[in-house]
């Protein structure tokens, strides 16, 4: 249960960054709330998340995931470049991720 919770926060930290570059620096309504809301939601998430699995684990996976994401969302919604140092840059997080889930003693 505690995955479903980090996905679902994971979801909602995409969804309210996406809204927060779209807020336009919080001077469009719409996308200013959503973004509100949509951080909200993941922080209650990942809340609950937590009352199943370890921190390092859950913020290591929140975090990576949610860089991957959003980079794909700004590729293809915003069409900011995605260099070779930016690819280098997510592995390396990746593998970092790796490594903590690895060497963790998650339940």
């Amino acid at each position: 249960m505690g995955y479903l919770f980090l996905a679902g926060a994971i979801g909602f930290e995409v969804f309210a960054t996406t809204m927060l570059k779209l807020s336009n620096g919080f001077s469009e309504l719409l996308p200013s709330l959503g973004c509100a809301v949509g951080y909200l939601l993941c922080f209650f998430m990942l809340g609950k998340a937590l009352e199943h699995i370890n921190l390092s684990i859950a913020y290591a996976l929140w975090a990576a995931l949610g860089i991957i994401l959003t980079t794909i969302i700004a590729f293809f919604l915003f069409g900011e470049k995605i260099t070779l140092p930016l690819i280098v840059g997510i592995a390396l997080i990746v593998v970092g991720v790796f490594v903590v889930n690895l060497n963790s003693t998650a339940h």
